[in-house]
């Protein structure tokens, strides 16, 4: 159906013209105008179809009230667009009777005061209406090659509703089957406006079949994936009842969405990209508005809570012949954790790591950590860190990041027997993790270790492996010895030629105590 309406045509140069004045129906002049038919008939309706607007003169219209009240009916039941009637050849008012029966109808009226040609509008209505279906066939083509040429690439949910967004002009709101936001652009309205309070307000508006425009929100919504096994819904702005064009738009937003979770294995990619999404940015801006209003859609509570970072690495299963969970499992069994305990929670997989935002009571926070690593571990050989809980948003990046050096810092070979390690548990290696990117902590190592490693590239020698083993078994040089399979005499020899080369005794503490943080700093930085 055309897109030009009652509106539109009275604001055509033809129209304005005839000096057109609006008698009745004013509020139906966004009704779309399919046609224009030019008849004397009063028994025209029968002929006519929805949205086809009618001209007259009145010349063969009933006398009687109770004629024009008929006629004026019979228009509004077939749905016309509307009626003008030309004043001059018949009347020169419109008759109070029709006009009253037009207003009763909902049936817009308009009077032409000046006598036209209805050759002349029919054929510029017309003309416009078969332009905008032109149009609205292009502008469909377009809409069908866009979200192919989406589909045909795979594009993520992020491209995607950037095109629907693109294309209706409007704000976009991807929606999980909870109500809860998974992720939404801005249109030119006030975005703040439209986000307030959506899980409740979603909530309570509902969609009987695959699309529908609720009035009272202004929302074009279509459903994501099949009735029975819906997954979410995607929401378009729309204040005004929706053109076909934005329908198709939606329409094929959805499909393009789900065509993508079709080819996509993690059924809860959607959450995870958004999880993903939010965690790097509080760990780059915790404190920006947006951020703290996307957490919060995102189920995640913002005030009253304590933040704990949280990083868990796979590690080979000693009981199970040194098998290694996947990092898509471990998250699988965190999130599965936090759902169990009721622990909002961000959670995602970056740099094949797990990484997780908990939300978590003030005054039992590292109970409830304990209690969610317990259970993971169960199922799943890992190292957890735990970053020390953070009073708010503004401050997550701290525990995030805390999380990560710690387990950073724990032995590749440390015992299992602890289900979470926090920075009090990795001592010194802790405190290296933790300046790991200082600049001057490189240099340090540089400084201690250089003289070593270029020997050793030099020569061919292994001093510095034998200075490590050294400081890794104090307990005597025969231990060291017997770590590199070497004899004690050629041990000894190493040990004096790395003393030779260093300038300095191998048995002073204070270059024991260097030496081993600086092998330490460089293990810890790869």
């Amino acid at each position: 159906m055309s897109d030009v309406t009652l509106r539109d045509v009275l604001a055509m140069a033809v129209l304005r013209a005839a000096d057109p004045v609006v008698l009745a129906g004013e509020d139906g002049l966004d009704r779309r105008v399919r046609w224009v038919h030019a008849t004397e008939l009063p028994d025209i309706a029968p002929l006519l179809r929805g949205g086809d607007l009618v001209l007259t003169t009145g010349i063969a219209l009933p006398e009687a009230e109770a004629g024009l009240r008929a006629f004026a009916s019979s228009l509004a039941e077939v749905g016309a667009a509307g009626l003008m009637v030309e004043l001059g050849r018949r009347w020169t008012v419109v008759p109070e009777a029709l006009v009253d029966s037009c207003a009763d109808a909902g049936l817009p009226l308009v009077c032409l005061r000046r006598v036209t040609r209805f050759a002349a509008i029919t054929q510029a209505v017309g003309e416009r209406v078969v332009d905008e279906q032109l149009a609205e066939l292009r502008e469909a083509e377009r809409v069908h090659e866009t979200f192919t040429a989406l589909s045909l690439a795979e594009a993520d949910p992020g491209e995607i509703l950037a095109a629907v967004q693109r294309l209706s002009g409007a704000a976009v709101v991807l929606e999980s089957e909870q109500h809860q936001v998974v992720d939404y652009l801005a249109g030119p309205e006030d975005l703040d406006a439209l986000l307030d309070g959506w899980t409740a307000v979603s909530a309570r508006v509902p969609l009987a079949g695959r699309t529908t425009w609720d009035e009272q929100q202004g929302w074009l919504l279509t459903r994501l994936g099949p009735r029975e096994r819906g997954w979410g819904r995607l929401v378009v702005r729309s204040a005004r009842p929706p053109s076909q064009r934005l329908v198709a738009i939606a329409e094929r937003g959805a499909a393009a969405l789900a065509l993508h979770r079709l080819h996509d294995r993690d059924r809860d990619n959607h959450l995870r990209r958004t999880h993903h999404e939010l965690l790097l940015a509080l760990q780059t801006d915790p404190a920006g508005a947006d951020v703290v209003r996307r957490c919060e859609l995102a189920g995640l509570p913002t005030t009253r809570r304590s933040y704990v970072g949280l990083t868990v690495r796979p590690r080979p299963d000693e009981a199970g012949a040194g098998r290694r969970s996947s990092a898509g499992e471990v998250l699988a069994a965190v999130v599965h954790a936090a759902h169990e305990a009721g622990l909002p929670a961000l959670i995602c997989e970056l740099d094949h790591d797990v990484r997780a935002l908990l939300a978590v009571a003030p005054t039992a926070s590292d109970a409830v950590v304990d209690r969610l690593a317990a259970t993971v571990l169960r199922r799943h050989a890992a190292l957890v860190g735990a970053g020390r809980p953070a009073p708010s948003l503004a401050t997550a990046d701290r525990t995030l990041r805390e999380s990560r050096q710690v387990v950073d810092a724990v032995r590749a070979d440390a015992s299992t027997g602890r289900s979470v390690h926090r920075l009090e548990d990795v001592h010194l290696r802790g405190l290296l993790a933790l300046l790991a990117d200082d600049d001057r902590l490189r240099l340090f190592v540089a400084r201690e270790l250089e003289p070593l490693r270029r020997h050793d590239a030099e020569h061919g020698t292994e001093l510095l492996a034998a200075v490590r083993a050294l400081l890794l078994h104090p307990a005597g040089k025969a231990q060291a010895a017997a770590s590199l399979h070497l004899s004690r005499p050629s041990y000894y020899a190493r040990l004096a030629r790395a003393e030779a080369v260093l300038g300095e005794r191998l048995d002073d503490p204070d270059i024991r105590v260097s030496l081993h943080a600086a092998i330490l700093a460089a293990e810890l930085g790869g």
